[in-house]
This record gives structure tokens, C-alpha cells and sequence, in this order.
């Protein structure tokens, strides 16, 4: 899909880096609008709409956790509703049900419009079963796939109207937004925006809603029962997704399993679970509790467990680190330099680092030298060691770092010089 325009991705300070990389691969120019909190997505939205452009503008409002393989015909169907928008509608696209799910939100459809497009007459949250049934029977419900193809000034508009406490924060911190590289970083007054989502903030209250039949193939996958429905599933109806070939199910019936490449799983006798494996923890679920797991999540996270707030491997503008082990005195990182990249020029005040370069090749400043590291060669950063590498080859440079000391905390770092503009306290831009 092309001839779109220009691509804005909005996401908070933890997932720039990794957007960035994503972007880099993809080859899509992307420019992030970073928000100092989360506030739902009626802020973030009217963030982007009230970043500079022309009134006339359609923006395309796309989740970032949404399954459509098919580019070119997601991209024709958006292109014949712009007429929609262009007139001033908010066009919203419904995906017709293939089951009462109680995943999905829903849009109860009324009087026609134009064509195959119909007016919205309420949305509706996730329903219990009985009522998704309800839904199903009447014909007149569709998925609500929180897709939206807006004028900018008619989105801005709605906001003024419905929800002044969105939009005058947001338009004031798109307006004392600061460039940070290739990020925009809106002003604080975002923080005092109301935490809403769009459905209620504007859907339920406007009148201009138009809902547009969803062409083609899409799967909400911010759930696991979305991604046991995309699997490839076998006769006993278990689902394999990740690393496959660490898999192994042996008498296991509707069951789907999520490996990673750390460990090989093997079920044996199964029966209608989730099981998901990744570097940072694995989850077991019977199939009808996997979806309280954003409740479960919450509940983590209030007790300050560290798998919940970071990741193993963590994203970085040069490219990236998967902690691998740690204690009181020691932490192990496996480092992944991109060519032609190199880190901040820094120093520590609490901890030792040993570099192993296990591939590629590392260029190293310590102190008042510079020399090459290649594969199979190591060296020694004392604590209070001024130090930057860099990887100056053509493939990437992967090293081992093991950190000692005192204290291992990301905020022990100085910088003294850094290409991505990120500060001596930037606890978050560690490394």
C-alpha cells in the first residue's frame, strides 16, 4: 500500500526505540510523536491531529496491534471511503462477525448513506456471551475494528465540542512540542488531558458517523484468542505460533502454544489451554481466563514486578540488549550494535564492564586510547573509565558485557557525547 502520505506513529517514551526499528526495517519513514503519559486514545489521537497540517487533511487512524495481510486491498477500500470524509463524516470501518466473540467491541449499524456505507447508531463495549449472541442474530452489528479515516478539522472540531478537557491540553502540547532527534516530545500540558478513549469521547456522541464493511481479512491480535484463530491448527485443533520447531504436543487437544528460542515445550495430554512462552516469563491460561490477562498484568505491575515494566530485550536508536543474567553484584547483556553505529561516549561511576566480542568486529575508545576488537577478542572498562564502542564493519556487532560492581542501576551513566541527543539523566536511554 503506498501514496498514503506521511506516517505518524504516537507511543510512549518506552516503545520509541523499538518503533524506530521497526520503522528502519520496513523502510517506511516514520515520525513519532512520543506522549509523556498514557491517556487513552482520544489523546493520542488529537495529538496527531493537532500536529502541524492542513484542516483538510484525511488522517488514517490505524492500531498498531491489528492483523491485515492483505496491503492493497485494505489500502482501496480506505481509498473509496475518503469520499465519505472528505463530506465530513467520520468513517469508521465494521468487520462482519464470524461468531458471538466477546473480544470485540461492536457498532450497531442504521439508515444507509451512500453505497455500502450506513450510518452508526451507538457503540458498544465488549459484550458477554449472551449478548454477543443477541448481536449476532440481529444482522444489524459489526466488530468495531477501531479503524478511522477523519478530516483533521473535523476531528479537532468533535473534540472542541464533546471533550474541551482533551483538546485544549493537546493542541497546547503539539504547540510547545520539542524536536528530540527524530521525536517529537508534546509539552507537559498533555498530562492534564483526560484519560478517555475515542469511542466514548467522540463515537458515542457525534451524529456523523459513517461505518464502512471491512474488506478483506483482519484480526484484532491484542488477545491470544485472536492468535489461536490465526494459527495453522492441526486435526486435534492445537495451534503452534513463535520458534514452531520448539514445539512438541502429544496427546493435546485445543491447545495453543507460543515458543520462544530460549527452551523447547513439550504438552502432553492438554486440553484447552494457552501456554506462552518468551524471554521474559511464561504464561499458562485455560482458553476461557486468557482474557483477564490485562487485569492480571495490572495487578503485576502494582506489585513491581520487573517483568511486567521491561522487557529483557530492550530497543536502542543503535540498535540493541537482552539481559541475560543477574545478581546483587553482576549483570550479563548480550549487545547488538547496527553498522555504522556506535553508543554514547560515557562513563560509570559504580561498576566494571568486560566486552567479548562474538561477532563482528568493535571499535574501542577507553580513556585516551582507541583500538579493534574482532571475534574471539575481549578487554576490560574499570569503573570511572571514560568509554564508547562503536561497530564500524558491515554486518552487525553482537558482544557480551558483563557488568560488576557496587551498583548496576541504567542510571549510573555519564554522558559526555551522544548522536541521539539523550541526556546524562535519561534513565530510559540507558547504554
Amino acid at each position: 500500500m503506498s501514496g498514503f502520505g506521511e506516517v505518524l506513529a504516537v507511543s510512549g517514551d518506552d516503545y520509541r526505540f523499538f518503533v524506530q526499528e521497526i520503522s528502519e526495517k520496513s523502510g517506511v519513514d516514520v515520525t513519532q510523536i512520543l506522549e509523556p503519559s498514557g491517556r487513552d486514545t482520544a489523546p493520542a489521537m488529537t495529538l496527531a491531529a493537532a500536529f502541524p497540517g492542513n484542516d483538510d487533511d484525511l488522517l488514517l487512524f490505524c492500531p498498531a496491534d491489528h492483523f491485515i495481510p492483505d496491503g492493497d486491498k485494505f489500502g482501496t477500500m480506505v481509498s473509496k471511503a475518503a469520499d465519505l470524509a472528505v463530506d465530513g463524516w467520520i468513517v469508521t470501518f465494521g468487520v462482519q462477525p464470524n461468531g458471538p466473540s466477546t473480544a470485540y467491541g461492536y457498532i450497531e449499524t442504521g439508515d444507509q448513506v451512500r453505497g455500502d456505507a450506513n450510518k452508526s447508531v451507538r457503540f458498544h463495549e465488549k459484550p458477554d456471551l449472551a449478548k454477543a449472541l443477541e448481536f449476532l442474530s440481529s444482522g444489524k452489528f459489526l466488530w468495531n475494528s477501531g479503524i478511522f479515516l477523519i478530516k483533521r478539522c473535523v476531528l479537532l472540531d468533535a473534540l472542541k465540542q464533546f471533550e474541551p478537557g482533551i483538546y485544549t491540553p493537546c493542541v497546547s502540547a503539539i504547540a510547545n512540542a520539542k524536536q528530540d532527534g527524530k521525536f517529537w516530545r508534546p509539552g507537559e500540558e498533555f498530562n492534564h488531558a483526560t484519560a478517555k478513549s475515542i469511542d466514548y469521547a467522540v463515537m458515542e456522541q457525534a451524529s456523523n458517523i459513517a461505518v464502512v464493511p471491512f474488506s478483506g481479512t483482519w484480526s484484532d491480535v491484542g488477545s491470544w484468542d485472536a492468535m489461536f484463530a490465526l494459527s495453522d491448527t492441526d486435526a486435534d485443533n492445537c495451534g503452534k505460533l513463535g520458534v514452531i520447531e520448539n514445539i512438541h504436543l502429544a496427546d493435546s487437544t485445543n491447545t495453543l502454544v507460543h515458543a520462544s528460542d530460549r527452551r523447547f515445550i513439550l504438552t502432553i495430554g492438554t486440553k484447552d489451554l494457552v501456554i506462552v512462552d518468551t524471554p521474559d516469563a511464561l504464561m499458562v491460561s485455560a482458553i476461557d481466563q486468557v482474557e483477564t490477562i490485562k487485569k492480571v498484568v495490572s495487578e503485576m505491575a502494582d506489585a513491581g514486578r520487573a517483568e511486567v515494566l521491561e522487557h529483557r530485550r530492550v530497543a536502542r536508536p543503535w540498535g540493541s540488549y537482552d539481559s541475560i543474567d543477574h545478581s546483587d553484584r553482576f549483570q550479563v547483556k548480550r549487545i547488538t550494535v547496527k553498522p555504522g553505529a556506535r553508543l554514547s561516549l560515557q562513563k560509570h561511576h559504580h561498576r566494571a564492564e568486560h566486552w567479548i566480542v562474538v561477532k563482528g568486529s568493535a571499535l574501542v575508545t577507553r580513556d585516551d586510547e582507541t583500538f579493534l576488537l574482532t571475534e574471539n577478542q575481549s578487554t576490560y572498562i574499570p569503573v570511572g573509565a571514560v568509554h564508547r564502542m562503536e561497530n564500524p564493519g558491515m554486518i552487525p556487532l553482537e558482544l557480551i558485557e558483563v557488568q560488576s560492581g557496587s551498583y548496576l542501576g541504567e542510571d549510573d551513566i555519564e554522558r559526555f557525547d551522544d548522536e541521539y541527543g539523550r541526556k546524562t539523566n535519561d534513565q530510559k536511554g540507558d547504554l
